[in-house]
């Protein structure tokens, strides 16, 4: 308050007008993220991405009237991404409406269209950024490659779980439908010998029970075409998965992080309900994406399987997997206590007993066959009872992989390691979920998905990047 009167109140001025115009520079402050997105997006390699002139004129992007340039659209959708707009038509009044949109688009207002074009025709553009933003955080060193983690988590299908076809409700309805066009047919035939003309409205009712059979019929046949139990029409390639205790339409995203900064350094999305087969696709990327591995990559028990251990040393990874089970947790005669000699191929138990080879044997459950060493010692064993119920004595089976397996066991460091792991590879799912708000895909099919996730993970990437510029 001045002295000796009232403050005077900061009010708009709407009649000043200025004989130069504010430049458009002045619109946004020097350290505000639209900028960065805009630097990033200029300082791309156009010719990796297939944006240069020439590969869009291949495209049909050139011709016709003056075009919307894909840097700029690209810059939007990045932008918009970042700030939870995933929608063509929010992004258009955002280029109208909001003044950082406004400025990145330096005042171009695209229509909800020509961005939804974009999306759809530069779908593998889309994962080439995120291949340059794990690029770019390389080179800015915010990319340790010591400690990797990878992680899955599981996102809503775009399309409604009660409009998807389900073979046991499918069959349930066409049990009842079959019954009321019987009954139909027999109230047609009975007032036919009668002559009686009350039931006209018979054949309308039969006609919509045998449109709606056929349709139930088409249902179960695509569903028996697909050798599945549950499909929805509109997006075939989603699969029913748990997600947070429900059973619902879902596509199963894949992520690994470098401990560092938080950079995503691989991204996919998968259509498999669970991730026992994703550890060598994610660990394939890493090396594709980065050139190596990290020091060491750490996952949940998830990934757990002997193939995917065998996979990891195949390629030289060093990878940490969590166990399903415990030794701690198991009995003191649990296959888990066995040991195996390489030098003379049989099996040590707890209680020093050797159990030599006795063949091999496949197994329903795995692609790969099984080495087998049985008990000799039988009945006779002072612990035979508490170690099998088997006759013939302890069988043992031993995997191609069992080698990998006891070295994923006996990591060194491993219980400080796996503690790491949920801090470094489930904090970027949060915070898509809930900082960004992305719990459901806006669009079907597993590649438009695909597309999807990689500009989430770009975006999270730049975010990185940003707070790393900033602090």
């Amino acid at each position: 308050m001045l002295h000796g009167g009232m403050s005077r109140e900061i009010q708009p001025d709407y009649e000043t007008q200025y004989l130069f115009p504010r430049s458009l520079e002045e619109w946004v402050g020097p350290e505000h993220p639209a900028r960065f997105v805009r630097e990033f997006v200029d300082a791309l390699d156009m010719e990796a991405l297939g944006l240069t002139e020439e590969q869009q004129r291949k495209q049909g992007d050139t011709t016709g009237r003056p075009h919307y340039g894909v840097t700029l659209l690209l810059k939007v959708w990045l932008y918009g991404y970042m700030n939870r707009i995933r929608s063509s038509r929010a992004l258009e009044r955002a280029c109208r409406d909001t003044l950082p949109f406004v400025w990145l688009a330096g005042t171009h207002v695209p229509d909800h269209n020509t961005l939804w074009r974009f999306w759809k025709r530069y779908r593998e553009t889309v994962r080439q950024v995120f291949l340059q933003s794990v690029q770019v955080a390389m080179q800015e060193q915010l990319v340790g490659m010591v400690l990797h983690a990878v992680d899955g988590t599981k996102i809503k299908s775009a399309s409604s779980k009660r409009s998807a076809w389900h073979a046991v409700d499918l069959k349930k309805l066409q049990a009842q439908v079959e019954q009321q066009i019987l009954e139909l047919e027999e109230q047609i035939a009975a007032a036919g010998e009668e002559g009686d003309g009350a039931n006209d409205a018979l054949p309308q009712k039969l006609q919509n029970r045998q449109e709606l059979r056929s349709r139930i019929q088409k249902a179960l046949k695509g569903l028996q075409e697909a050798g599945r139990e549950r499909m929805h029409p509109l997006d075939p390639e989603s699969r029913m998965m748990v997600n947070h205790g429900r059973t619902e339409f879902a596509y199963n995203a894949q992520a690994v992080v470098d401990e560092k900064s938080g950079v995503i350094v691989a991204a996919d999305v998968t259509n498999e309900e669970n991730d026992e087969n994703q550890l060598e696709p994610m660990l394939e990327q890493v090396q594709q994406n980065t050139g190596t591995f990290a020091a060491t990559t750490v996952a949940d028990s998830g990934y757990h399987t002997e193939p995917s251990l065998g996979a990891a040393a195949r390629l030289g990874a060093d990878v940490l997997v969590a166990m399903p089970v415990k030794m701690r947790e198991v009995g003191p005669y649990h296959k888990m206590r066995f040991t195996y000699d390489p030098e003379s191929d049989s099996v040590v138990c707890p209680e020093g007993q050797r159990l030599p080879r006795t063949g091999t044997t496949k197994n329903k459950a795995k692609a790969h066959p099984l080495k087998t060493y049985r008990c000799r010692v039988g009945k006779s064993c002072p612990v035979a009872s508490l170690c099998t119920r088997d006759q013939k004595g302890r069988l043992i089976e031993i995997s191609p992989y069992h080698q990998e397996v006891v070295q994923n066991r006996k990591h060194p460091d491993a219980r400080a390691l796996l503690k790491k792991r949920h801090r470094i590879a489930e904090r970027p799912f949060a915070e898509i979920k809930e900082t960004l708000g992305m719990r459901r895909w806006l669009v079907r099919g597993l590649e438009a998905v695909r597309g999807q996730w990689h500009m989430m993970c770009a975006v999270m990437n730049l975010r990185r990047m940003i707070a790393a510029a900033t602090s």
